[in-house]
């Protein structure tokens, strides 16, 4: 259960109650509920009555999916539940579950490619391709962690039998959506399962960028069949709750990397929960997500708005003369430079001392719509690193290949040295470029230089950190 309230332009989460509950579990092979699954879910939902009572029936959603779909009984646990709740349950088809999926995904991820989104959930999987706000192709398909544990793995052993079953049996379902999903297309492919939020976990744990690849699913099971069994299951970063499904999900999302060509994937920050808060809110398609909360965030920590705008246009101009010599592009990773100029300094509402740790930890922890985790690694260490020693540890975790997010990170630190007098009427007219790839060239006027010596040092001192990038810093040039 997700509570939320509407703060300016954006959402702020002020409430979660969450519980295992795994209804899934208790569907046979005649797919009947047990009463020991339906009391399960019943005890859970009385915790969530007692939340609901202050809040107004027409502000709440309530929605059963795939193992109440699947229930022959299903309407029987939907009637008890609706006198639990106090309130009338919606059962979602397939069709609909993935359509609120799809646009959790949309209003939590920015995205201005066709994309493909994948849900693996307890007794069904979700796979949709669309653009925008807009689902072009949608599926629901009875196959999930939960399921698939009780069907392939209900033994408890992690070996590659099992895997080879289950994954064998997921692709079987899988084979005929390949060809109309496939002729449809994408270019980005985005999940927002518990399958894959684990996943993204073990690789945070491991300080690698929480980039999905079918390498690392190949790495996770031999991890896993080395444990033998779920019980015996020990991998740095998973945590108890997932452990039991765990290689259930896994084998589904090899199965369909497989039967898509699918070389790698990121994970969305919403999914169904989102998909139907969003719908509850007033739709404008018109509004940039990233740029809605990158604007709620300044508001919040009080930025200096001015002082970010003028450090964002210094880092477009050095942007464009460098661009050229380090093949650079306009792409996430250029949109993301742009958004930490705007909240590098965010922090300084707690503290200056230690202002960028503390920028850092917001970024890394705060509700971000608009940023998966991925994006918000390089952010993070965008604005731990926008002046000072560099770590250059944390540019290797991020979404981008290290060399760029070096030369990205170089752009910015020169940005803020030379707003440094947060002020817009006294830098010059200047050029910039690059020699040989290392070698950034600021041609500011001598004058202006012995006139501003607190810039022109910080430059001089900033030669010394770019050199751990492999960059050097020349500002003699005589103009």
């Amino acid at each position: 259960m997700m509570i939320t309230r509407q703060l300016a332009d954006s959402v702020q989460v002020v409430d979660k109650v969450k519980r295992k509950v795994r209804l899934a579990a208790g569907l046979n092979g005649q797919n009947i509920l047990s009463e020991e699954a339906m009391a399960r879910g019943l005890e859970c939902l009385s915790f969530f009555a007692e939340r609901l009572q202050d809040i107004p029936v027409e502000n709440v959603r309530i929605v059963a999916t795939a193992t109440i779909r699947l229930a022959k009984n299903g309407q029987t646990f939907i009637e008890r539940a609706n006198k639990v709740l106090g309130q009338n349950i919606t059962l979602l088809s397939g069709e609909q579950e993935a359509e609120l999926i799809y646009l959790g995904v949309a209003h939590t991820s920015c995205c201005k490619e066709k994309r493909f989104v994948i849900d693996i959930g307890g007794a069904s999987t979700e796979l949709i391709v669309g653009s925008d706000l807009q689902p072009k192709k949608i599926c629901s398909i009875d196959i999930g962690c939960v399921t698939y544990n009780r069907q392939f793995f209900s033994d408890g052993l992690l070996n590659t039998h099992n895997f080879t079953q289950a994954i064998s049996a997921a692709k079987q379902v899988l084979k005929p959506l390949i060809k109309p999903y496939c002729a449809i297309g994408w270019q980005s492919i985005l999940g927002g399962s518990g399958t894959m939020q684990a996943l993204a976990e073990i690789l945070m744990h491991q300080n690698r960028p929480t980039i999905i690849t079918d390498g690392f699913l190949k790495e996770v099971q031999q991890q896993l069949i080395c444990c033998h069994s779920i019980e015996q299951i020990n991998i740095a970063g998973l945590t108890s709750e997932r452990t039991p499904v765990i290689a259930s999900g896994l084998s589904i999302l090899m199965a369909i990397f497989d039967s898509f060509l699918i070389k790698q994937l990121q994970l969305s920050s919403g999914a169904l929960r989102e998909g139907l808060l969003y719908e509850m809110l007033p739709c404008d398609k018109k509004v940039n997500i990233r740029k809605r909360t990158t604007l709620s965030l300044m508001h919040r920590y009080h930025v200096d708005t001015e002082h970010a705008h003028r450090v964002k246009e210094q880092a477009i101009s050095l942007f464009n003369s460098c661009s050229p010599a380090w093949q650079l592009d306009k792409d996430n990773s250029y949109d993301l430079l742009l958004t930490s100029c705007e909240l590098h300094e965010i922090g300084l509402l707690l503290e200056f001392k230690h202002h960028q740790k503390h920028s850092a930890y917001i970024i890394e922890n705060a509700e971000l719509p608009g940023f998966d985790q991925a994006d918000r690694q390089l952010l993070k260490a965008f604005v731990k690193l926008y002046k000072g020693d560099i770590d250059t540890h944390l540019l290797k975790q991020s979404i981008t290949d290290s060399q760029t997010a070096g030369y990205l990170l170089a752009i910015l630190r020169l940005s803020v040295i030379l707003c440094r007098l947060r002020k817009d009427d006294l830098l010059p007219h200047y050029k910039s470029s690059v020699d040989a790839q290392k070698t950034i060239n600021l041609c500011l006027p001598k004058d202006w230089l012995a006139e501003h010596p607190l810039i022109a040092d910080e430059l001089t001192l900033e030669e010394k950190h770019l050199a751990t990038l492999g960059l050097s810093v020349n500002i003699q040039c005589n103009i």
